[in-house]
């Protein structure tokens, strides 16, 4: 049972709900799903939340739409009924959800914006992913588009898009073109960061309601901090160029 605390931090993070969905702003080191290591997880927090919250009895039906490492933050969609859950599977299936993360790396990629394409392995046994150029075998196509936002002395913000949903794929593919992101020692980067997280935030989702047909945009702030801040700061004064 949470208590009134967890209750209030629980609530101060949800970014979006209705009837079917709900979308919470994930920390770093948090769990989506339950796994071998038997710490909590988002989808155990939810249930008993919405339980609590609803006066239901028992745990509430929560499960996620899609998941994101667990070094990293952001925006994570879950959902509230079995419709809500195989309509939006369906979606992501089509390509359907438009999926927007910020990169904090430690080089600079070639061009100021363009697309990473390639073939990635999964290694269960390392929980690793190797991207290659040319498929072999059983590997799976991966696709991103990226655009440079910004950058300070030492390090580069990146506007990642998914076109490809696969394992640690941003990660990956950013660290394959010699950008590592920062923090993520297993994809080369030089350090790491206290915490344990890496610098991959999962800042947005765009899609058509899959029952109402509403057209839905979710945005996750990103984690506390000078470099995030100086991130926002970059992003928000581009926005204001623009107008």
């Amino acid at each position: 049972m949470l208590g009134t605390r967890e209750m209030r931090e629980v609530r101060d993070r949800i970014v979006y709900e209705d009837n079917h969905f709900i979308c919470i702003n994930k920390r770093v080191g948090e769990l989506v799903q339950g796994d071998a290591t038997g710490d909590r997880s988002l989808v155990s927090v939810l249930q008993e939340y919405i339980a609590q919250r609803d006066g239901k009895r028992g745990l509430a039906f929560v499960q996620p739409v899609h998941r994101i490492d667990r070094p990293v933050s952001g925006a994570v969609l879950f959902a509230k009924t079995s419709k809500g859950l195989s309509r939006m599977n369906e979606m992501l299936r089509r390509h359907a959800v438009r999926r927007i993360y910020w990169a904090v790396t430690e080089a600079q990629l070639p061009e100021l914006e363009g697309e990473l394409r390639g073939y990635a392995q999964r290694d269960s046994a390392r929980n690793k992913t190797y991207v290659r150029e040319s498929s072999h075998g059983r590997d799976k196509e991966v696709e991103l588009r990226y655009r440079m936002l910004g950058a300070s002395d030492k390090y580069y913000l990146y506007e990642v898009e998914l076109h490809t949903g696969r394992h640690h794929q941003i990660r990956a593919q950013l660290a394959k073109a010699g950008a590592a992101i920062r923090g993520d020692l297993k994809y080369g980067a030089r350090r790491s960061i206290a915490g344990g997280g890496i610098d991959l935030h999962a800042r947005s989702l765009d899609f058509e309601h899959p029952v109402s047909k509403a057209q839905i945009s979710i945005q996750a702030s990103p984690p506390a901090g000078p470099l995030w801040d100086l991130c926002v700061s970059v992003v928000q004064g581009e926005k204001g160029r623009e107008k």
